[in-house]
């Protein structure tokens, strides 16, 4: 009982010094010191023209442009989510006429360039002169329409982002599809429930793990690929962006205009991936991520305790 007492004294006599990472506070103070540089030397940069930003920051044509990109954002990733969907089914098919369609697919747009795709649906008119939908191989047409007033810009774009998008997310929901357990569709088969029904309500929900923070950074990558579309004059954020400075001459203080707004939207959009990343990520025996920001108030925190506790010792 007195080696057991005397034990308990001394440990809570003990004192416990934290180790000390000076070489990570030097690199901290280097990297702040070339941010603030960084900082300075932009914001004394006449060549910026900073009044031009701050004119053109909140322009209507700006809104405009936002308001078509956010819009081709989520139609595009309505569309490549749904329709990549189907295409990774059907690479998991056992038929091999249904895998070999949709293998050929990805083949294609995910094999040629994105800026080569917006270019092919802009000019497509090019090609076919007339969309006709009718009787194949007989001049039976029940439907014909002008190419170039059927595929406006704004369509042409939303074609090529999303066929292109869905040719990715294809990819992704068949690894989440393959990433469940094969134990839990043979269970729900033996319970009697049909393949579809087994994929929507056993297969899907559990892969969602693996598809939602992939799939969130296909969405921020989608907000930013919008910004290829100014090639056809989609009236896009960077389209209008290109309007002004060929008028104004002014490239750089127009290109840090659609940068903050990039930035901006990025930002916004990283929240809601975050919370999804959580939701779905519960009960996977993973500690959930913090932010950057909050790592970092947590450091701050801990350092003014670690000081609190000296102070408290001594």
């Amino acid at each position: 009982m007195r080696d057991t007492a005397g034990a308990r004294s001394g440990a809570d006599a003990l004192h416990v010094v934290p180790v000390r990472h000076w070489s990570r506070w030097a690199g901290s103070a280097v990297a702040l010191a070339a941010l603030a540089g960084l900082i300075g030397s932009l914001a004394k940069n006449d060549n910026l023209h900073w009044d031009v930003v701050g004119n053109y920051l909140f322009a209507g044509l700006v809104f405009d442009g936002l308001a078509t990109t956010l819009r081709l954002t989520a139609a595009a990733m309505a569309i490549g989510l749904t329709i990549g969907t189907l295409i990774a089914v059907m690479r998991l098919s056992s038929s091999p006429v249904l895998y070999s369609l949709a293998t050929f697919f990805v083949w294609i747009f995910r094999g040629t360039p994105l800026l080569v795709q917006i270019i092919f649906w802009g000019y497509a008119a090019a090609l076919y002169k007339y969309v006709k939908i009718g009787i194949p191989f007989t001049d039976v047409t029940f439907i014909q329409t002008d190419t170039n007033s059927l595929l406006t810009p704004a369509v042409a774009a939303l074609l090529a982002l999303g066929l292109n998008e869905a040719a990715y997310a294809s990819e992704i929901v068949r690894a989440g599809i393959q990433s469940v357990d094969a134990g839990q569709s043979e269970a729900a088969h033996s319970l009697g429930m049909r393949p579809a029904l087994t994929m929507r309500r056993i297969v899907l929900p559990q892969a969602m793990r693996v598809i939602i923070p992939p799939m969130g950074n296909e969405t921020i990558n989608m907000l930013k690929m919008t910004a290829l579309v100014s090639v056809i004059s989609a009236h896009d954020l960077m389209s209008n962006i290109q309007d002004v400075y060929a008028q104004n001459y002014q490239v750089i203080p127009m290109l840090v205009v659609a940068s903050l707004w990039y930035l901006a939207l990025v930002t916004v959009l990283s929240i809601p991936q975050a919370w999804l990343e959580r939701r779905y990520g519960r009960g996977s025996g993973h500690p959930a991520t913090s932010s950057p920001f909050q790592r970092l108030l947590g450091s701050t925190a801990g350092l003014f305790n670690r000081a609190d506790s000296k102070d408290a010792v001594r």
